[in-house]
């Protein structure tokens, strides 16, 4: 699944392609899709629209269009192509297509048809958007805020990190990466961290984020940018999915941890 960089990626890869892009007309292929409203209306909502600002809120790709907002959340294997040759076929994971005016689409293609899309008022507030908590670059996102936020709490930390009313944006591959950096075991009690450990995970969870972003996210298993942008971040993950630790060596080890496999070295984590 896309996570905070592989979003970020995508947001800044179609700002670079399709700014002020208009759409001509919207052809929606399969109706689940779309939230909120009848895909026929979806459609003329956006006919005659442009693609102005391009934002993303924790997992969801905010695009500010001339009196609207359109939100998408590509969740598991949701991707954008934009297809300059419009008698390129249309394959049957090719949910949504925006007709641009310049002769261009961009194509939604999700093979598990679990994205969705939702147009949404352009004074939308989305600071406490569908519960989400602070983005993890936030000034509001310290070690004192975990502190509190935590507090009564004996969930393990992989599955604190993963709830996205606590920090916005983080999925299964950084949660891992972000505890074998802090040295902390996945299945740890989020009771028994120390304040060291919870600026360590907050302190760690800023830098792996950045390095990914820059790094162009992960390109791993069912999710690639599809825009012309390869990840390289798994070439630099010392956990997850790999066979031996890249820190010290010993072997890796996996456990499943809410429903989700969660990588940790034995020997650096505790």
């Amino acid at each position: 699944m896309p996570e905070l960089p592989e979003v970020e990626t995508v947001v800044r890869t179609l700002e670079h392609q399709i700014r002020d892009a208009e759409i001509e007309r919207v052809d929606v292929r399969w109706a689940k899709v779309i939230e909120g409203m009848e895909p026929d209306a979806f459609c003329s909502r956006l006919s005659g629209q442009h693609f102005r600002t391009f934002s993303r809120r924790g997992k969801y790709l905010l695009f500010g269009m001339d009196d609207c907002w359109l939100i998408v959340h590509l969740r598991m294997e949701g991707k954008f192509y934009v297809q300059k040759d419009s008698r390129a076929p249309l394959n049957r994971h090719m949910h949504v297509v925006f007709y641009l005016k310049d002769g261009r689409q961009l194509r939604y293609h999700d093979t598990r048809k679990f994205g969705r899309m939702r147009i949404m008022p352009l004074d939308t507030d989305f600071t406490h958007f569908h519960e989400l908590g602070p983005e993890p670059f936030d000034p509001a996102f310290t070690a004192a805020y975990m502190h509190e936020w935590k507090k009564g709490r004996r969930e393990p930390v992989k599955s604190l990190l993963l709830d996205q009313s606590f920090v916005a944006g983080i999925g299964n591959i950084y949660a891992d990466e972000i505890l074998a950096a802090s040295h902390i075991r996945p299945g740890r009690s989020c009771a028994r961290l120390t304040r060291k450990e919870e600026a360590a995970i907050v302190a760690n969870t800023k830098t792996i984020l950045a390095a990914a972003i820059a790094a162009g996210g992960t390109t791993i298993r069912s999710y690639t940018s599809s825009l012309g942008v390869t990840g390289r971040f798994q070439l630099y993950c010392s956990v997850h999915d790999q066979k031996v630790c890249r820190v010290c060596g010993s072997p890796i080890k996996v456990k499943r941890i809410g429903g989700r496999s969660s990588y940790y070295c034995p020997n650096c984590q505790k």
